[in-house]
């Protein structure tokens, strides 16, 4: 009898606890943190959705490559991935979490950071932080003293890639380009991006500075939640006037670098490429992330990274896309 109201004792008491820790069917939140010794996607495959609401509930989870019998061959390319927002499924997935150079695939980064922290209509001023050197980078050509909304430099950003206006866009927006990077990578934490460290707003190359196809699809289905964002990718050009450091006007127009919105590059039949983002260094190789819907208006996000050529690069988008169908 001792022995059972000992045991008895022990469990009510254990219930009690567990009662007050929140298991069973009592909901609680678990938000996402860097560095934690359970990750959402343990919860999300070994426990119950109404045990716990997990961080990757609502995106997409893939731990290796996935691929059928019959999936494209992508040899030429480092990393790819093909993802179904609406079905939170992984359709392709070849080294999604290879550390890679981005190159200008950056600027879906830096343009998120400044659409959750700037004003469209405010005005950036160029300093001496929008001379870029380096040969072959895609400029604008802004000097010191020039001026635009950041209404005008989203757009150039995302369509014609320009490094300078990358730049213009971080010091006004963070104060100076070394703490707008800082906020880029607090950004990266904060949505899951966890295998991304970024050294610069731009893309240009830097050891330090990498990301993994996974990551940009994250950070690409972020962006993708802001309208300016999805009206801007799947502009073809853009025209506009800004104000030069003397105060005289300059008219620009600036076509995008992405050949499916230029109708260059047809894509697979049912499939809308609603736009996305180019990148092309010696070091990343040819780059692009796209967004995508099919005939029912559901939306996929693909990306392929360190392709071996421009053409191959929109070859294998095309066929990657057809996996949809």
């Amino acid at each position: 009898m001792r022995m059972k109201r000992s045991f008895c004792l022990l469990f009510a008491g254990w219930l009690a606890v567990f009662s007050l820790a929140g298991c069973g069917r009592l909901k609680y939140d678990m938000d996402y943190q860097s560095v934690t010794g359970i990750s959402g996607f343990q919860v999300a495959v070994g426990q119950k959705a109404d045990m716990a609401k997990p961080f990757a509930t609502d995106i997409c989870v893939v731990s290796g490559d996935v691929m059928d019998e019959e999936a494209i061959d992508l040899a030429g390319a480092e990393a790819a991935a093909l993802f179904d927002l609406n079905g939170k499924e992984v359709l392709y997935s070849k080294n999604a979490h290879e550390r890679l150079h981005p190159a200008s695939l950056t600027k879906v980064m830096t343009a998120l950071v400044a659409l959750k922290n700037g004003s469209l209509d405010q005005t950036l001023t160029a300093t001496d932080a929008v001379k870029i050197t380096e040969s072959g980078a895609q400029l604008m050509n802004l000097k010191p003293g020039d001026s635009m909304t950041l209404d005008q430099a989203l757009h150039i950003l995302l369509l014609y890639s320009a490094n300078d206006v990358a730049n213009l866009i971080a010091e006004n927006i963070g104060g100076s380009v070394d703490h707008y990077v800082e906020m880029m990578n607090e950004e990266a934490m904060r949505i899951g991006a966890t295998n991304t460290h970024f050294a610069n707003a731009h893309g240009l190359t830097n050891e330090d500075h990498y990301t993994t196809a996974y990551d940009l699809y994250l950070i690409l289905n972020e962006a993708a939640k802001y309208e300016k964002f999805n009206e801007i990718i799947q502009m073809s050009s853009y025209q506009t006037t800004y104000t030069l450091a003397s105060g005289k006007t300059k008219e620009v127009t600036y076509n995008t670098t992405n050949r499916f919105i230029k109708n260059e590059i047809q894509a697979p039949a049912n499939i809308s490429v609603i736009g996305g983002k180019t990148g092309t260094t010696n070091a990343a190789g040819h780059c692009l992330i796209l967004l995508s819907k099919d005939t029912n208006g559901s939306p996929y996000i693909s990306v392929i990274m360190r392709a071996e050529s421009n053409d191959y690069l929109y070859q294998k988008m095309v066929e990657l896309l057809n996996q949809i169908n």
